[in-house]
């Protein structure tokens, strides 16, 4: 058996994610969207924002559907 690492943190970023999209489901879609949003916009690193937004780009199927709706709404990590 093979060991992916970039397969392995694309799933736990995947994790995390839902995990806070569980927090914020039981509020109204717009807010729970930019709930998920802020909170990772504010609490990941650039790193993780941007493997977050690249990673899940052609296939968000590990993402709940309110964590996708995020996902576009994250900040870019800034070109140095």
């Amino acid at each position: 058996m093979s060991h992916d690492p970039a397969g392995e943190h694309l799933a736990k970023l995947a994790f995390m994610a839902n995990q806070i999209g569980d927090f914020f489901k039981a509020y109204p879609e717009a807010e729970a969207v930019a709930a998920i949003t802020d909170h990772i916009n504010q609490f990941w690193t650039k790193r993780m924002r941007e493997d977050f937004r690249t990673g899940f780009a052609d296939d968000a199927s590990a993402l709940s559907p309110l964590v996708r709706q995020a996902r576009d709404k994250v900040r870019p990590a800034p070109v140095a």
